[in-house]
């Protein structure tokens, strides 16, 4: 007779490493984790970029644009310093992002706009208006 032990629950180290791995990846995951978020949204007047970046101020941004390429970057740093009686601590944060996005030609770069409020920057890209097309004209050949 064979003696099978089925243990189905985690061991003490197990537990350990996911709570760690679950709070490092939460802590990671609350600045954007690689990018964020962003919704592209096309109005009769306008394409709006809505990208989610909370906790940030509206001077952390960088957005330029060349030749029809809208680049949107940010660098945060922050660091925290406690001395209590019996220990010190030290806690530094780096979160850092870009992102680009080529603008169609209907794009009126001359009045691109951008605004950040609740924890969303919204680029405002208007667009041209619509040339109306010509009638055809009959060209004859001398």
């Amino acid at each position: 007779m064979n003696l099978i032990k089925f243990n189905n629950q985690p061991n003490f180290t197990d537990l350990l490493d996911n709570f760690f791995e679950r709070n490092i990846h939460t802590a990671f995951d609350r600045r954007w984790g690689t990018m964020p978020a962003t919704n592209i949204l096309d109005k009769p007047e306008a394409f709006e970029l809505e990208i989610a970046v909370p906790g940030m101020k509206k001077d952390d941004f960088k957005i330029n644009l060349e030749n029809n390429l809208l680049t949107i970057s940010s660098k945060m740093e922050e660091e925290k310093e406690e001395d209590l009686k019996n220990y010190s601590r030290k806690e530094f944060n780096f979160c850092s992002f870009s992102r680009s996005f080529t603008l169609p030609k209907m794009v009126d770069s001359e009045k691109i706009g951008a605004e950040y409020t609740d924890g969303i920057l919204r680029v405002n890209l208007p667009k041209k208006p619509e040339e109306t097309a010509k009638p055809m004209k009959e060209i004859q050949v001398a």
